[in-house]
């Protein structure tokens, strides 16, 4: 017994020693293939770093002659035209920087078919020459720094002309050079993009060169501030954009009324424009030149943004004909003249209508009928100030909106005024809508005081409401009773909605989010989900390291962001409150689920 007890032990000793010695041999094993791994990726750092100059005598921390032919130069060894594209993606002053990094890359900056000059970056606050509004330059200005880089690049051997200009001079631009410098690069014939954004001061306004006008290279022009536009009559047939395809005008002047629809007659595969105007920008044009003409018949755009202010939309006259537009936007006021036709390929809206202070019902009409010519659109975000002003006109007869299946109202949102009915009357014209969403900022104080006047009483149920909407969320939700008003009728009207994401605005207090969170609490869904539905939770793809906030509300998942967290132990304390949910059926029963661990 004693026998086979001393041998069942020297197995088990022999047994522990073969163990041990595994485990060595796989510790040595992975220790070698660190090493490895690390001696790789050592030599890439290497490999990656400019080679040292030689010009001094030894030193001791030098490598020796045979491992610094090991480890090469890979980036200085690239050809020119590849190293000039990479740096063309820079900064002109990153892109002159690397020329302090060894003769090789000296006058690389040089053949960058690309000058992109900023003030505002190629002059730091930590400069000395910084040319901010409390700074002076003393030795070395904007200027100089522009007319070096300028004059640098052309000393050297035929020089490749530029593909893209960039210039925003902020600060009392010299426009006469600008205005030489443009039509240098023009002259060329091979400038692909430019951008100007100019502020003159005192100086006069930049007047764009004729040549301008006559560029078949052009793919891309952006022209922001005193720059003054003075295109060729359209009946010359030279004066053409073949290839522009994206154009921007922000607050430029305009020699003549119908400097903008000239501009665009010549734009044949026009597919991004962006217009921003104000009164002063046809200053010089007096009484006698009549309403601006802005006439939009371009058959490819895809994309037109318009901001025109209210206080100005007596001043246009607009005309938009664009079969393959796809994306609106228009901010400001609508004139006496509007026109919109021919869109049926629009997909996207974002309309921001400001009151002109005019009659309001006939204002009204104008908004209408602005909006009935986008029937067709599939997205559209809406101004709730706006949908306010819709209240004031007439109900019959207005424009349904078949295809929209996305509603988003943006804006501000005044404790004073309910916004439930403005909100109820864009819901009717819309029957297939199936997401709502709010993106409102609150103004006014959090002392819990009601609005001025009553809410009246919705005796109609939207169409979408009822049948399609599933989807709401509110963001930068303050718990103010109007902005609880449209929390709360959504879910007493919308029977098939299945989530509700609310988020807090970032800098509310954290009692009064808590505070929302117990009035949310309260809220009670439609009879029909309660009916119809199975109550439980709806949780998608659960991470295990956060979820957020949810309220069980008979059948609707309803998330908060930035609410009180409560947390579980584990996976299994986690399921059976899901579990008692289920069980007690509760309508409002508030869990925070922040942090768990299996």
């Amino acid at each position: 017994m004693k026998g086979q007890t001393r041998e069942s032990m020297e197995e088990e000793e022999e047994e522990e020693e073969r163990r041990s010695e595994k485990q060595r041999i796989e510790r040595a094993e992975r220790a070698e293939r660190r090493d490895v791994r690390a001696e790789r990726r050592d030599l890439l750092l290497i490999n990656l770093r400019a080679r040292p100059c030689c010009c001094g005598g030894s030193s001791s921390n030098s490598l020796s002659s045979s491992s610094a032919d090991d480890y090469k130069d890979i980036i200085s060894s690239l050809p020119d035209c590849l190293l000039t594209h990479i740096l063309s993606f820079l900064p002109t002053r990153a892109s002159v920087a690397t020329s302090i990094l060894s003769n090789r890359w000296r006058s690389l900056w040089k053949l960058v078919p690309v000058l992109d000059l900023d003030q505002r970056l190629l002059f730091t606050r930590s400069d000395t020459d910084y040319p901010g509004p409390t700074r002076t330059n003393s030795n070395f200005s904007f200027l100089d720094a522009v007319s070096n880089i300028w004059a640098l690049r052309n000393a050297i051997p035929l020089p490749l002309p530029l593909r893209k200009l960039l210039l925003h001079w902020t600060s009392n631009c010299d426009t006469f050079l600008v205005s030489t410098w443009v039509q240098d690069t023009l002259m060329h014939g091979c400038l692909q993009e430019l951008n100007l954004y100019i502020l003159n001061g005192p100086n006069p306004p930049l007047e764009m060169p004729t040549t301008l006008f006559f560029s078949s290279s052009l793919v891309s022009l952006k022209l922001t501030g005193a720059i003054l536009l003075n295109p060729p009559p359209a009946s010359a047939s030279a004066s053409t954009f073949p290839s522009l395809r994206t154009l921007t005008l922000g607050n430029v002047r305009y020699a003549k009324h119908d400097s903008i629809s000239t501009l665009l007659a010549t734009c044949p595969v026009l597919q991004d424009f962006s217009l921003s105007v104000d009164s002063y920008n046809f200053r010089g044009l007096g009484k006698s030149a009549g309403k601006v003409n802005v006439i939009v018949l371009v058959p490819t755009l895809r994309t037109l943004y318009i901001q025109w202010p209210a206080d100005d939309c007596w001043l246009y006259k607009l005309q938009i004909n664009t079969p393959a537009l796809e994306r609106f936007h228009f901010f400001g006021g609508l004139g006496e003249y509007v026109v919109l036709e021919n869109l049926p390929n629009l997909v996207e809206t974002i309309i921001e209508l400001e009151d002109n202070d005019s009659n309001t019902v006939d204002y009204t009409n104008k908004i209408w009928d602005f909006m009935d010519s986008l029937y067709n659109v599939v997205s559209m975000k809406f101004n709730l100030e706006t949908a306010k002003i819709l209240c004031y006109g007439p109900m019959d007869g207005l424009p349904m909106f078949d295809n929209l299946t996305s509603l988003t109202f943006e804006g501000n949102i005044w404790p004073s005024y309910y916004m439930w009915p403005a909100v109820h009357l864009l819901l009717c014209q819309a029957p297939k809508l199936q997401t709502l969403g709010f993106e409102l900022t609150f103004l006014g104080g959090h002392n819990g005081c009601p609005p001025d006047h009553h809410l009246e009483k919705t005796h109609y149920v939207p169409e979408c409401l009822s049948s399609h909407l599933t989807t709401c969320y509110y963001k930068g939700f303050s718990g103010h009773e109007v902005e609880m008003e449209l929390v709360r009728q959504v879910l007493k009207e919308a029977y098939i909605l299945k989530t509700m994401n609310i988020t807090f605005e970032s800098r509310l207090d954290s009692e009064i989010k808590l505070h929302a969170c117990k009035k949310l609490r309260k809220l009670q869904r439609s009879s029909l989900v309660s009916r119809d539905l199975v109550p439980g939770f709806s949780i998608n793809s659960i991470t295990p390291i956060f979820v957020a906030d949810y309220v069980s509300l008979s059948g609707m998942c309803f998330k908060f962001e930035d609410a009180p967290r409560v947390q579980f132990s584990n996976a299994k304390a986690l399921l059976q409150e899901f579990k008692r949910v289920h069980e007690r059926s509760e309508v409002a029963r508030f869990s925070r689920i922040a942090q768990w661990s299996t």
